[in-house]
């Protein structure tokens, strides 16, 4: 109970001081404000940019290969990437992904897909440059897409190369406005293809790809519009593994089925790219440990400031209140009480400024969310954080001067000048 009224005390004469010096107030919330608002905005930017790219990656799906004539990084231990030992290797083909999966044990889908842009026409509206996505049957299953109208290919459309589509939300809406596209026809090329569906909209990822904005059509129709013989288009076979499959089982079997169908010899070198999510994955995990470390160095020195602006101005409060100290002590306060109160006063600047700090950040956030394709969201760890990192400066900065003030003697304090 004596605790409590204590405490209560301590906060009034803390709230009775920062009301009866607004400009004292202010300039220290400033201080603690814009520090707590550079270190928690950069680790919002962080924590949301992580967010956005690991999302993206997951899209790309974690347990799946894409077998590819280009890897995706340089070789394990290199930091240079040999393009020219890549240039003459031969592009996958749509009978190595039939080979794949008939021969293997842990695949589940094998789909084989490249793109090439074309202008896509409907009457009057056009497209121009757009992304024809050609893939084998079971791209819808292996990418986890929905079909907002209309269906999917059918196998057997699939395998005989109807001359059907499937369009992204966004060129749906371009070239059809608010009319519905199932059963049209549009023109790529020269050729006229059937709209049977409509993807649901999944929006943008970190690689600047979507389904939003592409054409998809059955491989082997492609194959009548542009020749991959020999042609480097972005030939790739994604695969997925089984659920419950071994992951490095699963790639060893992959590796050794490609160099059986390549034939190449046993100290050949791989003439193929088996690439990995988790291999982009490992690399960004290093650079946001730096960015980290860097959003704690500029965030560090801003709360530095601000802490010594909160040291800086209690000080001052101890000065012009030494002679209601001295009163204070000769009428039987304890030296704790007057400890408590001005590190009171120190942690409620503190804090209020990093309310006020974290407040600009979340408004901060959603304008930015709003105008950009990307949301920046301020997470309750970073609300937290911003918190206790405004209390524990409070604490620091308001204890030196708290304790100076609770070794005053009273006679001398009731007379200073």
């Amino acid at each position: 109970m004596l605790l409590t009224r204590l405490i209560i005390e301590s906060f009034s004469f803390a709230f009775g001081s920062l009301r009866g010096n607004k400009l004292r107030t202010f300039l220290s919330l400033l201080g603690i404000t814009i520090g707590i608002f550079a270190i928690i905005s950069v680790f919002t930017v962080i924590d949301s940019l992580e967010g956005y790219i690991r999302n993206s990656l997951n899209s790309l799906g974690s347990n799946m290969v894409y077998i590819q004539k280009w890897p995706w990084a340089p070789p394990e231990g290199e930091s240079e990437y040999p393009w020219w030992k890549y240039m003459n290797r031969p592009v996958p083909t749509m009978e190595e992904a039939d080979e794949l999966a008939r021969r293997s044990k842990n695949i589940e889908d094998a789909v084989y897909f490249f793109g090439f842009n074309r202008t896509v026409q409907f009457e009057n509206s056009k497209a121009e440059n757009t992304e024809i996505l050609a893939t084998t049957h079971d791209l819808i299953n292996t990418w986890s897409l929905d079909i907002e109208k209309g269906r999917y290919f059918t196998e057997s459309e699939s395998n005989s190369g109807a001359s059907l589509a499937i369009l992204g939300s966004e060129l749906a809406l371009k070239l059809f406005d608010k009319e519905d596209p199932i059963g049209k026809m549009i023109k790529i090329q020269g050729h006229r293809l059937q709209v049977i569906g409509v993807y649901l909209k999944k929006g943008t990822d970190m690689f600047n790809t979507s389904m939003d904005k592409r054409v998809h059509i059955p491989v082997v129709y492609a194959m009548s519009m542009v020749d991959v013989r020999d042609r480097d288009q972005g030939q790739a076979i994604n695969i997925k593994a089984k659920p419950d499959a071994d992951h490095d089982e699963f790639v060893s079997e992959i590796e050794g089925t490609m160099r059986s169908l390549r034939r190449l010899r046993p100290l050949e070198e791989n003439d193929f790219a088996i690439n990995e999510v988790s291999v982009i994955s490992n690399r960004f995990d290093a650079f946001f440990k730096v960015f980290n470390f860097a959003g704690w160095i500029i965030g560090g020195f801003s709360i530095l400031v601000g802490g010594f602006g909160i040291a800086n101005i209690m000080f001052v409060s101890v000065k012009e209140r030494t002679k209601i100290i001295g009163i204070q002590k000769a009428l039987g306060a304890k030296k704790y009480f007057i400890l408590l109160q001005f590190i009171f006063e120190a942690v409620v600047l503190s804090l209020v400024g990093g309310v006020i700090g974290l407040i600009l950040i979340f408004i901060g956030t959603l304008i930015f969310s709003y105008v950009a394709d990307m949301t920046i969201a301020l997470s309750m760890a970073n609300i937290i954080l911003g918190l206790t990192i405004s209390g524990v400066i409070g604490i620091l900065a308001g204890f030196i001067p708290a304790l100076s003030a609770s070794r005053l003697d009273p006679v001398e304090a009731m007379n200073s000048i």
